[in-house]
C-alpha cells in the first residue's frame, strides 16, 4: 500500500496485510489514469475490501485473501498466528511439479503476455498503457520447479554469514523466531542450503519472467517506447541471522532491488543513495510530464534526478506495525547509517560501510562522534512519529477487523476477493463477422487479404514530446 501511494503506512491506516485503505486516497494508477494512461493491474497486490484503487482493469484476482481474516493481534501479543509463516517452509524444501505460486504466477504470465498482444493490435489510436506485473515469486514456500532447481545443481550453495544464538537476539527478532514457529529448531546445513537453493531457483524463475514480458514488448515493436520500472517489495532473511522471511529491518529483510530503464533517454548507472518503494509513485508522475495534487500528503520522493545521474534524495523512512510486533517499529536510512526505534525495544543504530553484517549495534557506543549521530537519530525519530498515536490507531484499527471479520461469518458469507471478467462470447472466433475479417483483425502485424503487411514499425521519433515524454510506462513488480 505504500508503495502504490507514496505514503507511510501510519499515513493511509495500512499496517499489515489485512489493512484496508481509503478508497479516496491516490495511488500511481490514479495519476498515471488522469494524465491519460490505460492503467492495469496483473497479479498480486494485497487489495483488502475495494480491489482497484484506480486500476482501470484487473486481470488476475489476487493470491491472498482480500478480507479481514488475516490481521494482526496487538491485545494477545504471545498468541501465534496459526495462518502465519512457519518452519514447514523450510522442513519441505525442495523440487515441486506444481504449486499454488506457480499456478497463480503463470495466470499472471499468460493474462499478462495477452494484455500486451490486445493492447497493440487495437491500432494506433489507443491510449498509452501502465501494466503492473506483480509476481509472487520469490517468495516461501521454498519449492521450484525440476527446471529452476536444476540450474543450481552443483553450485556450492552458501551458508548464512551470521549465526546468532537465541538468547543472544534482539527482542524483536526473538519474537520472529516465535511467530514463525522457529524456536527450538535446529535446522542442518542441508535443509538450509535446499531452502535456498529452491530460492535461488524462483529468482532465476522471475528473471525468465521478466524476459518473457520483454520479449513480447519487442515483438510489439513497443520495447523502444516503454518505460520498465522493477522492484519488490521485501527480500528474505534465508537464515542469517537464524532467521527466515521478512519482517525486519535487517539487510536481507528490508532491501530490494529497484531498476529503472529507459535506455534511449537514461544511461545505464548504480545510484548509491538510499530510495525507497515510496518513491516509485512520485518517479512515476515526473517521467510522464505530470504533477502532484498540491495539498495532498506524499512521503515518496521522485527519483528523477537520480536517474539523470544527478544528486538526489539520500534518506529513506520505514515503519512496521505487522506480525511479530507490539509496539510500532520505525527505520531511518540515512547514507551510511541505520536507526531503527521501538518503543517497546532497546533502539538500534548501524554503520553499513564498517559493519555491513550489522553486528555492531552502536546505539551504546561510548565514542562521542558516534553517541551525537545517535542523538540526533532519536530526537528526528521524536519529532516526526507519535507512538502513543500510532499505537492507539493500531489497536482500533485491529479491533474493529476483527469484530467485522466475525460478524461477516455468520450467516451468508460474500466473498471481497476480485471477480475477473471473462465475457467468453468475445473472444477467439465467433459468428458476429466475416471470418476473414476476424481473422485479419486478431493478426499482428496487420496484412491486407493478400498477405501483404499493412504497418511496418517505425523507428521512434527523436523528437519528445514536452507534454508526454514517453508512449508508455509500464511497472513490473514483484
Amino acid at each position: 500500500m505504500a508503495m502504490i501511494t507514496g505514503q507511510l503506512p501510519s499515513k493511509i491506516g495500512s499496517y499489515d496485510n489485512a489493512s484496508s485503505i481509503a478508497s479516496d486516497i491516490p495511488t500511481y494508477a490514479h495519476y498515471l489514469r488522469a494524465a491519460g494512461y490505460e492503467t492495469a493491474l496483473a497479479g498480486k497486490m494485497h487489495f483488502v475490501g475495494e480491489q482497484l484503487h484506480g486500476y482501470e482493469n484487473r486481470l488476475t484476482a489476487d493470491i491472498y485473501p482480500g478480507d479481514y481474516g488475516w490481521s494482526v493481534n496487538w491485545d494477545e501479543p504471545d498468541t501465534r498466528l496459526e495462518w502465519y509463516h512457519n518452519s514447514s517452509s523450510i522442513l519441505q524444501a525442495g523440487v515441486c511439479t506444481r504449486s499454488n505460486q506457480l499456478d497463480f504466477d503463470e495466470e499472471v504470465m499468460y493474462k499478462s503476455k495477452q494484455y500486451l498482444y490486445d493492447h497493440v493490435r487495437k491500432g494506433k489510436d489507443t491510449r498509452p498503457f501502465c501494466l503492473t506485473v506483480s509476481l509472487t515469486h520469490p517468495h516461501d514456500p521454498y519449492c521450484i520447479e525440476q527446471k529452476y532447481w536444476d540450474l543450481y545443481e552443483g553450485v556450492d550453495i552458501d551458508l548464512p554469514d551470521v549465526r546468532i544464538k537465541p538468547e543472544d537476539q534482539d527482542p524483536h527478532s526473538k519474537r520472529l523466531q516465535r511467530v514463525c514457529e522457529l524456536e527450538n529448531h535446529v535446522f542442518s546445513d542441508e535443509q538450509i542450503k535446499r531452502a535456498r537453493r529452491a530460492y535461488y531457483g524462483a529468482v532465476s524463475y522471475v528473471d525468465d519472467c521478466i524476459g518473457q514480458l520483454l520479449d513480447v514488448l519487442d515483438k510489439c515493436s513497443l520495447a523502444d517506447d516503454t518505460i520498465i520500472m522493477f522492484s519488490g517489495d521485501h527480500g528474505d532473511m534465508l537464515g542469517e541471522r537464524d532467521l527466515w522471511y521478512k519482517m525486519s529491518y535487517f539487510e536481507y529483510s528490508a532491501r530490494v532491488p529497484l531498476l529503472v530503464s529507459h535506455p534511449k533517454t537514461y544511461y545505464p548507472h548504480r545510484v548509491p543513495q538510499n530510495v525507497s518503494t515510496l518513491d516509485i509513485l512520485p518517479t512515476l508522475v515526473d517521467l510522464i510530464s505530470s504533477k502532484l495534487i498540491p495539498g495532498l500528503p506524499m512521503q515518496g520522493v521522485s527519483m528523477l534526478p537520480h536517474l539523470k545521474g544527478l544528486p538526489g534524495n539520500d534518506t529513506v523512512f520505514a515503519e512496521y506495525m505487522g506480525e511479530a510486533t507490539i509496539a510500532p517499529l520505525f527505520m531511518i536510512r540515512r547514507g551510511p547509517w541505520k536507526y531503527i526505534c521501538c518503543q517497546a525495544d532497546p533502539p538500534q543504530l548501524f554503520n553499513l560501510v564498517q559493519d555491513p553484517k550489522e553486528l555492531d549495534n552502536l546505539a551504546t557506543s561510548t565514542d562521542v562522534d558516534i553517541q551525537k549521530v545517535f542523538k540526533a537519530f532519536e530526537m528526528e525519530a521524536e519529532a516526526k512519529w507519535d507512538h502513543e498515536a500510532i499505537t492507539a490507531d493500531v489497536l482500533a484499527q485491529q479491533r474493529r477487523r476483527r469484530f467485522v471479520s466475525a460478524a461477516l461469518k455468520q450467516g451468508r458469507w460474500e466473498s471481497w476477493d476480485y471477480r475477473v471478467p471473462d465475457n467468453s462470447q468475445d473472444k477467439y472466433i465467433r459468428s458476429h463477422m466475416h471470418l476473414d475479417d476476424l481473422e485479419l483483425k486478431a493478426r499482428y502485424p496487420p496484412v491486407d487479404a493478400y498477405g501483404r503487411v499493412l504497418v511496418k514499425a517505425q523507428p521512434p521519433s527523436k523528437q519528445i514530446n514536452p507534454s508526454r515524454p514517453f508512449g508508455q510506462a509500464g511497472a513490473f513488480g514483484q
